[in-house]
């Protein structure tokens, strides 16, 4: 998986900091799949000094069902509203059945997905926030042959931890970003429905124009 790294205008990539270097090289070990075709994309360039962003579609025989990104971004001062040096922003944009709009428990479950995928696949974190957002869409007049549509939109940020025991915590430079984005994978595909990997199924690492079920 190739991830675009965009950074402020200024010294340009020779600057960059080892630890964001070494953050966004585990970015391209992350292992996805099959169903998610990941990219790179522009990353902002306003939000921290330093950005690495991807973007996502999971498609199932052809049709696209679900969409999303994550950004990785980096202040080496650190930010106090983050509460570290990094920060994971991600995005989730799943079609779901029009039933499913009323159910009052529908926005606390988009959120509980996001946290069990970041306990399931071990990334430590802390400061999560975000929204979970339910859109109905119906269409009358000369559309009204169209079928009403759903979408569930989930929007987060959390800090990422390098794991630790002791009262001290290590530095960010050994940051692993992997489990997060592979988190970020599997939120996408529980939104849209898709079964759970078996226990015992090897996910293969995702591939830059890797679509449906190939390699």
């Amino acid at each position: 998986m190739v991830v675009r790294q965009e950074t402020r205008p200024g010294p340009g990539a020779a600057d960059e900091p080892p630890a964001f270097v070494a953050a966004v090289a585990t970015m391209r070990a992350a292992r996805l799949r099959p169903e998610i075709h990941c990219e790179e994309m522009p990353a902002p360039q306003r939000i921290a000094p330093f950005a690495a962003a991807l973007s996502a579609e999971v498609t199932v025989d052809g049709e696209e069902i679900g969409t999303g990104r994550i950004i990785l971004l980096h202040d080496p001062l650190g930010n106090d509203a983050w509460d570290g040096e990094f920060r994971c922003v991600a995005y989730a944009r799943a079609e779901i059945d029009v039933e499913l709009i009323t159910d009052p428990m529908l926005a606390g479950v988009g959120w509980t997905w996001l946290t069990d995928a970041l306990d399931a696949h071990g990334a430590t974190y802390h400061m999560a926030s975000g929204t979970v957002t339910r859109v109905a869409t119906e269409s009358f007049g000369g559309m009204a042959e169209e079928s009403a549509s759903a979408q569930l939109e989930i929007r987060a940020s959390w800090t990422p931890l390098v794991p630790f025991d002791g009262p001290v915590r290590p530095p960010g430079d050994d940051l692993d970003v992997a489990p997060h984005v592979e988190a970020w994978g599997e939120l996408l595909c529980t939104a849209v429905g898709l079964p759970p990997v078996p226990d015992g199924v090897a996910v293969i690492p995702s591939r830059r124009g890797q679509r449906g079920s190939g390699v």
